[in-house]
């Protein structure tokens, strides 16, 4: 791994549709780009560190001043604790600049066995019931193969029944807990135990990352799979996690495991353990999405993942826009990650850029 200049370019792009969050109203995406000689990726590190201890400005500050000089003197990444989205990125830039040097793209070098994959939609919690039933209907209408809902302590049993109501049994639904749940408390984990009523494809990560003993305790009480995200930063950990029985599917995300060669091991893992995976999304612009794409084409990939179109998060994308036909997206095959940058859009969101050369 080595690079003669790397740039980190910090964008702002307008969301679909803007998302409440604990500070607000969130109506953009604070995106890092990084660009290793000519190959490009996205860091999917969010503006708060909400979903793991990463966020924006860190990852930019971990690339700039550890990761990046590293790079450059060919010492290995893993030198620097953490950061495992900011290396993702880093990496991943590494890799799509060497395969469009070869002219081979992402989908090839990971052995994709799929031209298209199955296209499943994460929706957030709603302010109303109302409003989550049009969401799911305008979901189902566009064609998504799978709705997942977004569930917290007192907003679980209720949706999940309305929906189940107003769209069947035919609709595949599964839900996700952001680690939301307390393991000690018998009102959340009766909660939990109520939902194993409605047919859902599995719950995800409803205890705290670190609690592998409560969710194998989950696990044993339910019929419905136990799915793990946040829990699983690496192939150790999903070999350790199946073990405990803590998880019958996992969620596999390369930014949260630190880059597409680790996401490769979660898969062999899972796959030598029959444990069924499907791959999760980080609200990524069309970059990031084209390398889920490639590495959702793999053979252990069985489940619908959270591969949304381009229009889901941004009205505008920076590659040409991802859509769904026929409940699938496409698997770029062009050299790389199989998509070229609309420099134009990128430049017209851009709001700062850091180029950095090797001494």
């Amino acid at each position: 791994m080595g690079a003669d200049e790397v740039e980190l370019r910090r964008l702002r792009m307008p969301l679909t549709t803007p998302f409440r969050s604990s500070h607000g109203v969130v109506s953009e995406r604070d995106v890092l780009l990084v660009r290793v000689d000519e190959g490009w990726a996205e860091c999917v590190a969010p503006t708060e560190p909400t979903y793991t201890e990463e966020y924006v400005d860190g990852a930019h500050a971990v690339l700039r001043d550890h990761l990046v000089p590293r790079l450059f003197d060919g010492a290995d990444l893993d030198g620097v604790a953490g950061h495992r989205m900011a290396k993702a990125a880093l990496r991943m830039a590494v890799v799509d600049d060497g395969l469009r040097r070869s002219g081979r793209s992402l989908a090839m070098h990971m052995g994709a066995v799929r031209e298209r994959v199955p296209a499943g939609i994460a929706l957030g919690i709603p302010s109303s019931m109302d409003e989550l039933l049009e969401d799911v209907a305008a979901a189902s209408a566009e064609g998504y193969q799978r709705v997942k809902l977004k569930i917290r302590p007192g907003w679980d049993v209720a949706p999940v029944k309305e929906v189940r109501a107003a769209f069947g049994d035919s609709l595949a639904l599964q839900v996700d807990a952001n680690g939301a749940y307390g393991a000690s408390d018998p009102a959340h984990v009766d909660a939990l135990v109520a939902l194993d009523g409605f047919g859902l494809l599995l719950i995800e990560q409803p205890f705290a990352a670190d609690d592998l003993v409560a969710h194998a305790g989950l696990a044993r009480r339910l019929n419905t799979p136990v799915c793990l995200d946040e829990s699983v930063p690496s192939a150790a950990a999903a070999s350790a996690a199946i073990a405990m029985g803590a998880c019958s599917v996992v969620n596999v995300k390369p930014g949260r495991v630190g880059g597409l060669d680790e996401a490769v091991a979660v898969h062999d893992v899972c796959v030598a353990a029959g444990v069924a995976m499907w791959v999760g999304g980080m609200s990524e612009t069309g970059l990031g999405r084209a390398a889920n794409c490639a590495l959702a084409a793999m053979p252990g990939f069985t489940m619908v993942g959270d591969l949304s179109a381009s229009a889901r998060w941004f009205p505008v994308d920076i590659t040409e826009p991802f859509v769904v036909e026929d409940g699938t997206l496409p698997v770029p095959t062009g050299p790389g990650a199989g998509v070229e940058l609309r420099m134009d859009v990128v430049e017209s969101f851009t709001t700062s850029v850091e180029v950095l050369r090797r001494a």
